[in-house]
């Protein structure tokens, strides 16, 4: 495995996160524990989780079954850097959401609680909040650090300018601020090339993609059509707009003998300010295959290749839309 500082920080964390969104809704949680048990073989000593994940309004499913794998001992919550997140609604009730005070001490006592731990590495704001200030935000992670149970703050799906917003709000408060910043981005969706990199990378934050595969579009999505596995309505309709550079994506994949799933995490991993890209195994299969991903190097020639399949937003912006 290969490790990395998490943007400005001295936290070294594997080049891959480990997704756990399957946990629970999908993945069995024996299955679960065999995956993060593996993780920890192969080095990964990065999980991502969040607070709704297992679907299931106010029970945090996921966070659960990792709290209880934490349980088992012999140095897995130690061995394991845990991000989760917290924004959506875990009840029925004002304040059950979004990053109020109150919601942010209430998420973390209950986060904490079903992850049976301490302490959270990195919390992270799943969402910005456009009607809670900064300044209560970083407060309310202020006294949770204090309290020592959070040592990082994060963000996920801001914009460039909340960024921005978010970091000089911090520094006036002389806090660390955001270390990092989880966005939804893969060779079909570049739009955070525009502002959100070039942000990250000025304020030191460590990138984290969401979605490396475009929900599967990116995964080898033909062969497995042609092996006479469906996709879902969802990713049908999806590949009906995307085919022709699907098609042409898989090829050179072919030319290059890789996988498109590893192609694709390898892509990122090339990317400015990019840490780690979060995979979400269903099986301990699909992990160990994703290995491989940290053997590809992609030369210019091949970068320019997949630039010309996946045309990203032409640069960073102002320069992709004026002079």
């Amino acid at each position: 495995m290969e490790y990395g500082q998490l943007g400005r920080t001295g936290l070294s964390v594997s080049k891959l996160c480990l997704g756990t969104m399957n946990f629970g809704p999908i993945t069995t949680e024996e299955d679960s524990y065999a995956i993060m048990d593996r993780a920890h073989e192969v080095g990964i000593n990065f999980f991502d989780t969040a607070n709704v994940y297992g679907w299931k309004t106010g029970e945090g499913v996921t966070e659960q079954i990792i709290g209880r794998w934490f349980a088992k001992g012999g140095g897995r919550r130690e061995k394991t850097v845990i991000a989760t997140k917290l924004y959506g609604s875990m009840g029925d009730w004002p304040n059950d959401d979004k990053l109020s005070a109150l919601n942010i001490r209430r998420a973390a006592d209950a986060s904490l609680k079903r992850l049976q731990t301490d302490y959270i590495d990195i919390y992270q704001a799943h969402h910005v909040d456009r009607n809670t200030p900064f300044d209560e935000f970083w407060e309310a992670m202020e006294v949770l650090r204090q309290q020592g149970k959070i040592l990082y703050v994060g963000s996920s799906n801001f914009a460039g300018w909340h960024l921005a917003k978010a970091q000089e709000s911090a520094r006036r408060r002389g806090f660390l601020g955001l270390v990092s910043e989880q966005s939804h981005y893969n060779l079909l969706t570049r739009t955070v090339e525009l502002e959100v990199l070039p942000a990250a990378e000025d304020y030191g934050l460590g990138v984290i993609p969401w979605s490396p595969l475009a929900g599967g579009l990116l995964g080898g999505i033909l062969r497995k059509i042609d092996k006479g596995r469906s996709a879902a309505d969802r990713v049908a309709a999806e590949l009906d707009k995307h085919r022709d550079k699907v098609e042409r994506y898989e090829s050179f994949c072919d030319e290059l003998g890789e996988e498109p799933a590893n192609v694709a995490l390898a892509w990122l991993l090339h990317q400015r300010a990019v840490t780690a890209p979060i995979i979400g195994p269903r099986t301990i299969e699909q992990l160990d295959g994703a290995l491989r991903v940290l053997e590809i190097k992609l030369d210019d020639k091949a970068l320019t290749r997949l630039d010309e399949i996946f045309p990203g937003p032409g640069g960073t912006a102002p320069e992709a839309y004026a002079w």
